[in-house]
């Protein structure tokens, strides 16, 4: 899981967005992790996004 995180760009609320423009080609592919609804998460999804969410205890700081 550190890993992930390290690897990756947090992107914070725009994460359905950046994902989106990612899945169109308005952006460069990249590794984000962000927050989003249960909604915008399953619209994602819908949309043939792929999405992992995660238990709320593992966005907290890993220590």
């Amino acid at each position: 899981m550190r890993r992930a995180v390290a690897q990756s760009e947090d992107v914070g609320d725009r994460f359905a967005d950046e994902a989106r423009k990612m899945h169109t080609g308005e952006a460069d592919e990249r590794a984000i992790r962000g927050h989003a609804t249960l909604n915008q998460t399953l619209q994602l999804l819908e949309e043939g996004i792929p999405v992992l969410p995660l238990p709320p205890a593992l966005k907290e700081p890993l220590q």
